[in-house]
This record gives structure tokens, C-alpha cells and sequence, in this order.
């Protein structure tokens, strides 16, 4: 190792550091979960050849090599194999007392942004959240009493005066599960974390939406069978995944395909708004052939009330990461026309703990 070990592991962004040839030395544990490639894949690889980056880029590098100067870049997209370009800063810099050793450094600018975002915002967003459960339990009764005068009046109607009593109806049915989705983002109790096998809350999802809301999408299960447990709250974890599900078959067309992939990804390390550490090795993704985000929401879709859809309520998304940060875990997405991968990372059950009686084990019925 050229560098210090614990150093290196500890850089919260990714890095790499990159030999007179341009080869890639050694990578950080940030660099392997935003490339999504091990050190062994990267490793002893000329950098332009393993990341997607503008060729153009390669010129001023070679300059600053050569004057042994540093090389800031903003708004470059970086990607590699298995991951779709981020927009993302890039610094270059010489290492002291080496002989034309450099080291990269990535800044995913939406990563970035979103710690910030959420650290500062967190407690505002809290009261808001408050406030909307207070009202959305307050409407719930006078619009029962609406839906009941409405289904009374159409009794006495003809089919065309129906017509408008249905629609009130319809309405208030609609605007009643919207606060119901208010009233269950803003619930605060904790989760009951236990040990969770992931596979079987996937497939009780996959089954779910197969037979309802995915029936005309394609179902592809890509999963590492050896996956250990996941200490999570399963019927929390199995209503997060409807979710995707549903977002991801709405965004398809018919004949479509989501992807199920599941990971073992050792050198994940999440660092969170407070500074600590959290190493969430176990991976979900949700992948569908679907149009993507829109790029004007795609930095703030897990914020509440926004969403890329026409009457959306822009709270099923926001949910979901409540959901999954109340477990610990982290939640991503990228997105490009053609593949949005929705990325859950989720930490390892402790082995002393007891298994969740309410999930099945594998191979159970």
C-alpha cells in the first residue's frame, strides 16, 4: 500500500491513485461502491479505458502531470461499466514525494448536495410533516360525511345526474388516500428491526405486483443466493418495494422488464450528515427499461411532494427513503433514458439476534 491504509479506506469521496502511465494503482472503498467495480477489476487498468470520462479531459491532464500542478474540473460526467455517468467534480493532484504519481478524486455533485440538503433541512421538514398529518386527520372526517351525502343523493338521480355524484365520490375517495399517504409518512414510530432474509421480502413483492400492478411487465431475478440477513423491519422493507415496483411498472410499457439484482458489496461505506460512519454491505436494486426521470427533478426525488408524474403525489418516493433511513440504510437512484436503477444498501444482521418469526426462511413455504 503507497498510502496510509486507514487514510485511504477513511476518504468519504471516491479516489484513485494513478501511476506515470496512467494506470490505475490502488482504489479507495468509495471508489468501488460509485464505480460499482471491485479493486481487483480496476486495478493495473489504464484509467481511460475502465471509466467513462470526456476524452477530452485526458489532454489537461497530461499538462498538469507535466507541471506537477493540480487540475480542478467541474460538472464532468463520470461513469464506468456498471454504473451510468454522474455529474461530478474532479480534482487531480500530484502525490508529494512520489515520481509522477497522481490522485483522483470524484465528487458526485447529487450525493453531495443531498447530504447537505438533508442535514439542514431536517428539522423544518419535520414540523412541515407534523403540520400536513394534523390537517390530513382533520379533512378525513368531513370528507366521510361528503362520500356518504354523495352515495345518498345518487339514489334518487337519473344516470346522467349520477354521473356527477359518482365523480364527487371518486374524488373524495381520491383526496382521502392521499391523506392517508400524508398520515403515514409522517408516523414517527420506530421500526421493528429484526433479522430479515431479503430475498423472500422480494419475492413476496415480485408476487405482488406480478398479479396487480406489474402484470404487463417482464420480472427478471437476478440474486446472490449467499446473502446473509439484513436487520431490517420486513413489512416496512416489503412496502418499500412495492413501491419501486410500482413506480418502475407505471414508468413502463407493457412487455417492459425490472430487474431484481441483488449484491454482497464489502467496501460500502456510507458517511452520514453527522460525520459517522455506517457499512451497509448488502444491495437491492430495482432496474427498469423505462423513459428515466426527468432531469429537472431527478436531484430532489426523494424530497416530499415531488414527483414526475401528472397527479402524483410526490410522497411515495419520499416515504421510501424515510423508510429506509429509519433502518439505517441508504437509498440512491440513477437514472438515464432506457435504465433507472433504484439502489437500496442495507447493513448486516448481528448473528446474536433472533430471526423474525413473521418472515420465512429460505426454502419454507
Amino acid at each position: 500500500m503507497i498510502i496510509d491504509t486507514d487514510l485511504w479506506a477513511s476518504l468519504p469521496v471516491p479516489a484513485l491513485l494513478l501511476g506515470p502511465d496512467d494506470t490505475i494503482l490502488e482504489t479507495n472503498p468509495a471508489a468501488e461502491s460509485f464505480l460499482n467495480l471491485s479493486a481487483r477489476s480496476l486495478e493495473a487498468k489504464v484509467l481511460w479505458d475502465s471509466l467513462s470520462i470526456d476524452d477530452g479531459l485526458r489532454l489537461a491532464f497530461s499538462r498538469a502531470r507535466e507541471q506537477g500542478s493540480p487540475l480542478f474540473v467541474n460538472d464532468v460526467e463520470v461513469g464506468s461499466s456498471q454504473r451510468a455517468p454522474m455529474l461530478s467534480n474532479i480534482q487531480f493532484s500530484p502525490l508529494q514525494g512520489s515520481d509522477g504519481l497522481m490522485i483522483m478524486m470524484i465528487s458526485p455533485r447529487e450525493i453531495a448536495s443531498r447530504i447537505t440538503q438533508n442535514a439542514s433541512s431536517a428539522k423544518a421538514a419535520k414540523s412541515v410533516i407534523g403540520m400536513a398529518e394534523m390537517l390530513a386527520h382533520e379533512i378525513k372526517n368531513p370528507l366521510a360525511g361528503i362520500t356518504g351525502a354523495a352515495q345518498l343523493l345518487s339514489m334518487g338521480l337519473s344516470n346522467g345526474d349520477r354521473e356527477l355524484t359518482d365523480l364527487i365520490v371518486e374524488e373524495s375517495r381520491r383526496i382521502v388516500k392521499l391523506l392517508e399517504q400524508v398520515e403515514l409518512f409522517g408516523n414517527l414510530s420506530p421500526p421493528a428491526l429484526k433479522p430479515v432474509n431479503i430475498h423472500d421480502v422480494l419475492d413476496r413483492a415480485r408476487q405482488s405486483a406480478s398479479v396487480g400492478f406489474g402484470a404487463h411487465m417482464m420480472f427478471i431475478e437476478d440474486y446472490d443466493p449467499s446473502l446473509p440477513r439484513t436487520l431490517a423491519d420486513s413489512d416496512q422493507l416489503l412496502q418499500v418495494l412495492l413501491n419501486l415496483l410500482k413506480n418502475a411498472s407505471e414508468a413502463g410499457a407493457s412487455g417492459g422488464v425490472i430487474r431484481l439484482h441483488t449484491f454482497y458489496e464489502a467496501s460500502l461505506r456510507v458517511r452520514r450528515p453527522d460525520g459517522s460512519h455506517a457499512r451497509l454491505p448488502l444491495q437491492i436494486e430495482v432496474i427498469d427499461d423505462g423513459p428515466g426521470l426527468p432531469p429537472e427533478i431527478a436531484a430532489d426525488i426523494f424530497e416530499p411532494f415531488v414527483s414526475g408524474r401528472e397527479n402524483g403525489t410526490g410522497l411515495g418516493l419520499a416515504l421510501v427513503s424515510k423508510l429506509i433511513g429509519q433502518a439505517g440504510g441508504w437509498i440512491s437512484v440513477d437514472s438515464v433514458p432506457g435504465r433507472t436503477v433504484f439502489r437500496i444498501s442495507l447493513p448486516v444482521a448481528p448473528p446474536e439476534l433472533p430471526e423474525d418469526d413473521d418472515t420465512p426462511t429460505a426454502g419454507e413455504t
